[in-house]
């Protein structure tokens, strides 16, 4: 990756990586077109393989982006303490949001990159992914499971959680229309729900 792509202006950046975010979500690596991508950004071919030399090596600067700037949103918000585990949940989905104004389709670029079956790909960005898995089990690990009811199994339930993340923002993907607000406020209002089915009564 050339590095002078950070001393272009912040918004031709960011319109660069959110095209390109967007059609590695849409297509997958092997079908993306870097056509779409350049035609999507509004810049030439050629300032792409300048940047980034090719379609691999753009790939794997949105992941490597991706993983950084979550993570920093992750460290921002979710509290450094043993906290309740659905106000972890709450405040990871906070998290998501704030990125996903900037970057509509960078959550869901994640989630379908643990699915991705490119070698290439996978050789690449092997690294990020182990170290942003790593994170995202340690923040979890600090969630409070005390208030779970009797049998409960909160790795169960952490899984449910992530489902239901994944849920609403795949319908979004489906509709052409990712908001984040109402991202953010359709899956706090189901973590709800399930807060009150599966804690003790106070």
């Amino acid at each position: 990756m050339n590095d002078k792509f950070f001393n272009l202006k912040r918004e031709k950046q960011d319109r660069f990586i959110n095209a390109a975010l967007k059609i590695f979500s849409e297509n997958g690596y092997q079908k993306a077109s870097t056509d779409d991508m350049v035609r999507e950004a509004g810049i030439s071919k050629g300032l792409l393989f300048h940047y980034f030399g090719s379609k691999l090596g753009l790939y794997e600067f949105v992941y490597n982006y991706s993983t950084k700037l979550f993570m920093m949103e992750y460290g921002g918000i979710v509290s450094s303490d043993k906290v309740d585990f659905f106000e972890v949940q709450k405040q990871m989905e906070l998290a998501k949001r704030n990125v996903m104004v900037s970057y509509p389709y960078m959550n869901i670029f994640l989630e379908r990159a643990f699915r991705e079956e490119s070698f290439d790909v996978l050789s690449v960005v092997a690294a990020s992914m182990d170290q942003y898995s790593d994170e995202l089990a340690r923040i979890y690990s600090m969630a409070d499971i005390s208030q779970f009811k009797e049998g409960v199994d909160p790795s169960a339930i952490l899984k449910m959680c992530l489902f239901v993340s994944d849920g609403v923002l795949n319908e979004q993907f489906r509709n052409g229309r990712i908001d984040p607000d109402a991202y953010y406020t359709e899956v706090v209002a189901y973590l709800d729900v399930l807060e009150r089915n599966l804690y003790k009564e106070l």
